[in-house]
């Protein structure tokens, strides 16, 4: 079980924990002994996902709905965590939003809006509300974990915005580990390759690759991530993953496709 220095189960908060994978992740803590907080903006989602995960790991399972594009439902979500438990050991920054794979010129702003609020401006905002509450709680510190993707470092055809969110993270997750340093606060990251969800199904039945033929790619339990984070996330303060990759090892990542 994971214990914080209090004596209490550790608290982890993970966004868009009730589907895909962060319920993998969300699964994965509860079983190694967090009580998991899980966000998203569907609360009957959320609801259905909280009891049945409660029920596979015995954990504690906590559902707020909130939009991690909206300063205003961040800070509903982070004063509900508070006043449950007053505290935070651990946020999973992995909510996340995709847009149809069109050419670079036919992106709508609102598209470009929408994928920028939910993929770099919730991960700041969430960010933000936790430094104030991990530099503040006692003992205090903790630990945040961003969802990059793979994409933070190379791109697919047609995946601008994307991209560009996930190039962003990575910067915001070094400038979070740099911050963080003074205060006990470790930040990492998880980039992902493939894992398997409602996100990547047509991923396996074939996708547009760099040199525009179309083929299927490999994909992975998303377990495999969860058990990454967990590992992540049990390290003591003083050590940290900065990146991590995990990814179908068939997958055109590595070389030329």
């Amino acid at each position: 079980m994971s214990i914080s220095a209090s004596g209490k189960a550790r608290i982890a908060l993970v966004t868009g924990g009730g589907t895909g994978v962060g319920r993998a992740i969300s699964r994965g803590l509860g079983a190694a002994g967090y009580a998991v907080v899980i966000s998203g903006r569907r609360a009957d989602v959320l609801d259905k996902a909280a009891a049945e995960l409660g029920g596979e790991t015995g954990a504690e399972f906590f559902a707020v709905s909130a939009d991690v594009g909206d300063p205003a439902s961040v800070r509903a979500l982070f004063d509900a965590i508070s006043e449950k438990y007053g505290r935070l050991d651990l946020l999973v920054n992995n909510a996340g939003v995709t847009v149809p794979g069109v050419p670079l010129e036919e992106v709508s702003f609102e598209q470009w809006s929408a994928i920028v609020a939910a993929n770099l401006t919730g991960a700041f905002l969430c960010t933000q509300q936790a430094f104030r509450l991990m530099k503040s709680q006692n003992p205090r510190g903790g630990r945040i974990i961003n969802n990059g993707s793979v994409s933070a470092t190379t791109p697919r055809p047609n995946s601008a915005p994307y991209t560009a969110t996930k190039h962003a993270i990575t910067g915001l997750t070094k400038s979070t580990a740099l911050d963080g340093r003074e205060f006990d606060i470790a930040c990492g990251q998880i980039d992902i390759g493939n894992a398997a969800s409602d996100m990547t199904t047509r991923i396996a039945a074939g996708v547009l690759q760099a040199n525009g033929s179309i083929a299927a790619e490999a994909t992975i339990d998303p377990a495999h991530i969860a058990d990454a984070v967990v590992y992540m996330a049990g390290l003591p303060l003083s050590a940290n993953v900065l990146t991590m990759t995990v990814m179908a090892t068939k997958m055109p990542f590595v070389g030329r496709g």
